[in-house]
């Protein structure tokens, strides 16, 4: 970037932002990468698919997402490694198995990690649902995951849809970030569907 800096006055973040390239810098991060997701992500995803009436919802935040799914009627566990004064203080890394689904917006630096460990723990024809950069379908690592565990729907946000830092949506502007919907079931072999939402 040294070539463009005698002729910008902002700053590394609007660079980005003006590039549609925003990937929260690491000094910019959350502390422990706690972006929520506005609620309305949820509804749409509602819309798309349904679910085991038993959710798990292992990285609750402040509960952006699992009211919304105990609002359509699902029975939410909700958990976080960190207390933020929702749901239970919880390592997901610790769960042995559950039955039902699992929905989540995870840590995205452990992303790919949640996913393997959410499909390790479903029974074979569950689903999981991770709301995700559109980056995570990038990188020679998760390549190998997509070969092995095929997502069975990628749902893609046409209109930007928030994650805000520390949950602060009202000082958080529009988002630069494109986001969709991953959805797994477990044992899909296939090849995966791609749709747009939003």
């Amino acid at each position: 970037m040294g070539g463009i800096n005698k002729f910008w006055s902002g700053n590394k973040n609007s660079v980005f932002k003006t590039l549609g390239a925003s990937n929260h810098v690491d000094a910019e991060r959350e502390q422990h990468d706690y972006y929520a997701t506005e609620p309305r992500a949820t509804e749409l995803l509602m819309e798309l698919e349904t679910f085991n009436e038993n959710i798990m919802e292992p990285a609750c935040g402040e509960g952006h997402m699992a009211e919304v799914l105990k609002k359509h009627g699902y029975n939410v566990v909700a958990f976080d490694l960190i207390d933020r004064g929702y749901g239970k203080v919880m390592d997901f890394f610790q769960v042995k198995e559950w039955e039902g689904d699992i929905i989540t917006n995870p840590p995205y630096k452990y992303a790919q990690k949640f996913v393997e460990h959410a499909l390790e723990i479903i029974p074979e024809g569950n689903k999981i649902a991770f709301f995700l950069k559109i980056l995570f379908l990038e990188g020679k690592a998760r390549r190998k995951l997509f070969e092995k565990n095929p997502p069975k729907y990628v749902y893609v946000s046409s209109s930007r849809l928030k994650c805000a830092k520390n949950g602060d949506f009202e000082n958080f502007g529009s988002s630069a970030v494109a986001y969709a919907w991953f959805v797994w079931t477990k044992g899909y072999k296939g090849e995966t569907i791609l749709k747009w939402f939003n």
